[in-house]
C-alpha cells in the first residue's frame, strides 16, 4: 500500500490488554456463529451473549455487523499469514510461490464455507463507513502476498501487479461461494494472474527470494 493510502487510514489508539482480550473474544464468537450458520447466524445480540460483553460495549467496538465480519475476515487472514510464515511455499519463481501461498488460503475458507460466505458477502456488503476495516483486509493480503514474493520494497509496477491479484483472488472467492467456479478453475485463474509478477520483476523471477516468509 502507498504512502498515501495508509495515512488516508486514520490511526486508532492502541488498546490496552483487557480491551485487546474482550476485542479477541468478540472475534472469535463472530467466527463462531458464522461457521455455523453463515452471514444470517451472526447477529450482535448474539455476539455479546457469546462474547461475555454488554451490547452497548460490542456497538463501541464494531458499529454494525458488516464492520465486525470485515474485521472477523482481516483477523482470519492474519492468523493464515502467522501459519503461512511457519511453512513458507516452496516454489523456485515469485508467481509460482504467491500461487501457492493464495490457494493455500484459499483451501483454508474453503474448510469452513459458511464462515467464508459470511465474511466475503460483509466485504461486497461494506460501504464507505467500513473504509478502515477493509483497507486492513487489504493491507493483509498485500503483506501475505508481498512476503510470498519474498520483498520488501516493491516497485510501483509490483504493486500494481499484487492489486491485481488480489482482485481475482476475492473474485474467485466469490465466484467459488456462488457454485459458478469450481476449485480447479479457481487454482488454474490464480496461477494465471500470478504471471503478472514475472512481468513486473525487474532483473528475473526469482529476485528477492529468501527475504520473505521467516
Amino acid at each position: 500500500m502507498t504512502a498515501e493510502a495508509k495515512s488516508a487510514v486514520p490511526a486508532s489508539p492502541p488498546l490496552t490488554e483487557r480491551q485487546e482480550a474482550r476485542r479477541r473474544r468478540i472475534l472469535h464468537a463472530s467466527a463462531q456463529l458464522a461457521s455455523r450458520g453463515g452471514f444470517d447466524a451472526v447477529q450482535m445480540r448474539e455476539v455479546a451473549e457469546s462474547s461475555s460483553v454488554a451490547l452497548g460495549t460490542l456497538y463501541r467496538y464494531f458499529p454494525s455487523k458488516i464492520h465486525l465480519l470485515v474485521a472477523t475476515m482481516q483477523d482470519q487472514l492474519q492468523h493464515m499469514h502467522t501459519t503461512l510464515r511457519k511453512k513458507p511455499p516452496a516454489g523456485d519463481s515469485a508467481a509460482e510461490r504467491v500461487a501457492e501461498t493464495l490457494m493455500r488460503a484459499f483451501r483454508a475458507l474453503q474448510r469452513e464455507p459458511h464462515l467464508a460466505d459470511a465474511m466475503v458477502r460483509a466485504l461486497t456488503f461494506a460501504d464507505r463507513s467500513v473504509s478502515p476495516e477493509v483497507d486492513k483486509v487489504s493491507r493483509q493480503t498485500t503483506a501475505i502476498i508481498l512476503d510470498a514474493m519474498g520483498l520488501e520494497n516493491p516497485t510501483p509496477a509490483q504493486l500494481s501487479a499484487v492489486r491485481v491479484i488480489e482482485h481475482t483472488w476475492h473474485s474467485a472467492l466469490i465466484t467459488w461461494l456462488s457454485g459458478r467456479a469450481s476449485i480447479a478453475q479457481v487454482k488454474i485463474d490464480i496461477e494465471t494472474v500470478c504471471r503478472l509478477i514475472d512481468l513486473t520483476t525487474p532483473h528475473g523471477p526469482g529476485e528477492g527470494r529468501g527475504r520473505g516468509l521467516h
